[in-house]
């Protein structure tokens, strides 16, 4: 059975830093692409980094490029998704999404179309 779930989420003041991890089961790591998403109260969920775990090649939102840091730690099977200088309109949930390599569009890796697996999510909360 396939699984992620998400951790490390929290209420930290802006400018602050969170990590965020996604831990994978029930599948071969190497074989996916792991995506972080977020999704904020009234909005829609958008891709915010990704990681193809084969070539290790990543992938950012421009509203986060230079803030945020995606990473990999396939011996763990684990994402991380490392989070600087956070702003209050990062406030969201964070989800991570898994699909397999084979499937894997370098030019759509951020839409929520693309992806077959989900975890559960993790709260973050960037207070002003």
């Amino acid at each position: 059975e396939v699984q992620l779930v998400e951790s490390g989420g929290g209420l930290v003041q802006a400018g602050g830093s969170l990590r965020l991890s996604c831990a994978a089961s029930g599948f071969t790591f190497d074989d996916y692409a792991i995506t972080w998403h977020r999704q904020a109260p009234g909005k829609e969920r958008q891709g915010v980094s990704c990681i193809h775990n084969r070539d290790g090649s990543t992938y950012y939102a421009d509203s986060v490029k230079g803030r945020f840091t995606i990473s990999s730690d396939n011996a763990k099977n684990t994402v991380y998704l490392q989070m600087n200088s956070v702003k209050p309109e990062d406030t969201a949930v964070y989800y991570c999404a898994a699909v397999p390599i084979l499937y894997f569009s370098r030019r759509r890796w951020y839409r929520r179309s693309e992806y077959n697996y989900w975890g559960q999510g993790t709260q973050v909360t960037v207070s002003s």
